[in-house]
């Protein structure tokens, strides 16, 4: 078990590369077992999620190779076999696996899901959106357990905007027959890039991207090629750490349209965003105004972002207010911050940050992923030496992000925790 050390106040500066999309990967790999020949995915970030994913793939009979961001995957000898535990307990994107294996096999278990804890996350829209479509569903101890004689099309509107559900009931609608329509559907980039992958292989898809999609089921879907999405959620947290610590970096391989809702937001706090083709640029800033973030599903400010922009938000003169519409147990990192000097309470789902604070190096610990990258940013402002616990959910989500950082000019490493720190955090 290891542990992050940042040393702060060392200023940033040059160009840093984002990877390709956590939230695209985790869907895109599970959807390549409909297949009926290889699919190659290229861009994949090199990040636990895609490691436990492939081993997921791997257990079920695929042959995967994955190197160097490109991952193959033969699905030809997969078979439906159960996944009640293990590796579906590390990650809650393994839901993915419910939709695919129901799409090809017509049956699945998978073990309840894991992944970070940030509240309530049913999973009743998935279950709904498999029941219209035929399948039965049960929850056998402590798994979910899927059954249909056959798929069939159906009008499925979701009760609430669902990323997870629209991706899944895609997955699970490409091989039904006759037409399905999801009402009420996710509009994120990532269900586009989903999208783009099951057609290619062959899946008549329409409409992603817009509340609305349409799915017309075929009988066989065939192997092809893909290059996954910039993560814009990296790209997110890059450019809120290059606004708080930064003297003028380029954030390349981006999707500008994609960071638009941040990139309004950084330009009223009063940083320069300068915005290329596929790169992002910005320039040094010093004062920074208060202003007010709520959370909303895309194209709105996303949840995953609201945790670094807290930490931005610290150096701001005066009062700025932080809600988040999407999970309750998003302010897990207030109390972390707190540690470090940060003058911030939480008021049911708002946090309320008085700044400017002088940040200070302390031991601080990641309750899940983007909790993790906000004390990193914290840690790049602070005086002193910030040690971050909890490494395995940055883990998750960031690849590459120690080299990547001292890249620009930060000094920070990894380290290995001894047996009484190790104690302390199962303890703590």
């Amino acid at each position: 078990m290891e542990k992050l050390k940042i040393a702060g106040g060392y200023p940033l500066k040059g160009t840093i590369k984002v990877s390709g999309a956590k939230n695209s990967a985790v869907a895109l790999i599970p959807a390549t077992l409909l297949a009926e020949s290889p699919v190659t995915i290229e861009g994949l970030p090199d990040i636990s999620d895609v490691h436990i994913l492939k081993a997921l793939l791997e257990e079920i009979g695929g042959d995967v190779h994955f190197d160097q961001g490109i991952m193959t995957v033969d699905p030809a000898k997969m078979v439906s076999m159960p996944l009640p535990n293990g590796k579906v307990k590390k990650l809650r994107a393994s839901y993915y696996m419910m939709g695919a294996m129901l799409g090809r096999f017509k049956k699945a278990v998978i073990g309840l899901p894991g992944g970070c804890h940030l509240g309530p996350r049913p999973i009743d829209q998935h279950i709904k959106g498999f029941e219209s479509l035929g399948a039965k569903v049960t929850n056998e101890q402590g798994a979910i357990y899927l059954r249909a004689d056959e798929l069939r099309g159906s009008r499925i509107y979701l009760d609430v905007v669902s990323v997870g559900a629209t991706i899944n009931i895609m997955l699970a609608a490409v091989k039904a027959k006759g037409r399905t329509i999801i009402e009420n559907a996710a509009k994120e980039p990532e269900i586009i890039d989903v999208a783009t992958l099951l057609t290619n292989m062959g899946a008549k898809i329409k409409g992603a991207g817009t509340d609305v999609i349409r799915i017309d089921g075929v009988e066989k879907l065939n192997g092809c090629r893909h290059t996954i999405i910039p993560d814009r959620i990296e790209a997110g947290t890059y450019m809120i750490l290059a606004s708080a610590v930064g003297e003028g970096v380029l954030i390349d391989n981006v999707i500008p349209h994609h960071l638009e809702s941040l990139t309004a937001k950084l330009r009223e706090m009063g940083v320069q965003v300068e915005v290329g083709d596929d790169q992002i640029f910005i320039g040094k800033g010093d004062r920074f105004k208060p202003i007010d973030i709520k959370t909303l599903v895309y194209p709105g400010f996303p949840t995953d972002l609201q945790q670094p922009l807290t930490v931005l938000l610290t150096q701001a003169a005066g009062s700025s207010i932080v809600t988040d519409t999407i999970y309750s147990g998003r302010f897990k990192h207030i109390d972390e911050l707190r540690r470090m000097n940060a003058n911030i309470k939480v008021e049911g789902r708002s946090a309320i940050i008085n700044g400017p604070s002088e940040l200070q190096g302390a031991k601080v610990k990641a309750s899940d992923l983007r909790a993790g990258a906000a004390l990193v940013i914290a840690g790049l402002l602070a005086d002193g030496i910030t040690e971050v616990s909890g490494l395995d959910h940055i883990d998750r989500g960031y690849s590459g992000l120690v080299e990547k950082l001292n890249g620009l000019g930060a000094t920070i490493w990894r380290e290995k925790m001894t047996e009484e720190e190790m104690e302390q955090i199962k303890n703590a």
